[in-house]
């Protein structure tokens, strides 16, 4: 693998990654700002799939799209976020937000990329070969396209070692977004054949968690839990050793073209 290589075009489209993105969102939902937010601007109660898909898309697009791919999902996601604020609930001590705020979409962005570190060392044989300095600068790429100023991102990953684990003590989850979190795993309006594995997932998620954040959530690591995620994690490396480039990256192909046609459906209107 070549030291010029652009390193997140490598990394994101992996399907094993996939099993990360439970985690990812559940770390953006206990941002208190984040999770008021999404209860009560986004559809999550009723199609909690359709922020997995849209996050997948935005990282897929500006990982391995075309140009026409990343300028039509950060356009969506713009259009998504203008109406996204909220003054402080004095009643229930519920912050003030807004998803122009840089510090909230540092927060997104350092979920996605803590997510794929954690799960790429366990699932994807070659990790440590593209792991590092190269791969950390090319996530604040995820964040950039949320107009967060570059000089947030933190300058190398041990300083953002020291910012994550920060942020973690302020998290916190109530009954709304723990609700939020059951609906994620219950899928109950999406397709059979994703509704299948969602049990294994939120396993997984569970096992994946920050320890506090797990608490937080309410979750037990039992030792089904840790069965379960041991099988899914052990199948997900052994399927990325065997299985060719063009099978492991059919998900993301998928989903790219999914933001192609909302590219066309905009240029459309």
């Amino acid at each position: 693998m070549g030291q010029k290589r652009n390193r997140l075009a490598q990394v994101a489209p992996e399907a094993a990654l996939l099993l990360g993105a439970g985690r990812a969102i559940l770390l953006q939902l206990a941002d208190p700002q984040v999770g008021r937010a999404i209860a009560e601007h986004s559809d999550f109660a009723a199609n909690p799939l359709s922020r997995l898909i849209h996050t997948l898309g935005y990282i897929y697009a500006l990982s391995n799209g075309s140009d026409e791919q990343q300028r039509a999902i950060i356009e969506h996601v713009n259009r998504a976020h203008a109406p996204v604020h909220g003054t402080r609930n004095k009643t229930s001590n519920e912050p003030a937000y807004s998803a122009f705020d840089p510090n909230l979409q540092l927060w997104v962005a350092a979920t996605l990329f803590d997510s794929a570190r954690a799960l790429g060392a366990q699932v994807l044989p070659w990790w440590q070969e593209v792991a590092g300095d190269q791969l950390y600068r090319e996530y604040a790429r995820l964040g950039d396209a949320l107009q967060m100023p570059t000089e947030y991102w933190p300058e190398h990953e041990k300083a953002f070692n020291s910012y994550f684990a920060q942020r973690l003590t302020t998290l916190n989850v109530n009954e709304s977004v723990k609700s939020q979190a059951t609906e994620l795993f219950r899928g109950q309006h999406a397709p059979w054949w994703i509704r299948l594995p969602l049990p294994l997932m939120r396993d997984v998620t569970i096992a994946q968690l920050p320890p506090r954040v797990r608490e937080l959530f309410g979750y037990e690591i039992t030792a089904s839990v840790r069965r379960r995620n041991a099988a899914v994690i052990f199948s997900a490396r052994a399927a990325t050793r065997i299985l060719p480039r063009f099978i492991r990256h059919a998900p993301a192909r998928m989903i790219l073209k999914y933001v192609q046609k909302m590219s066309a459906d905009s240029a459309d209107s």
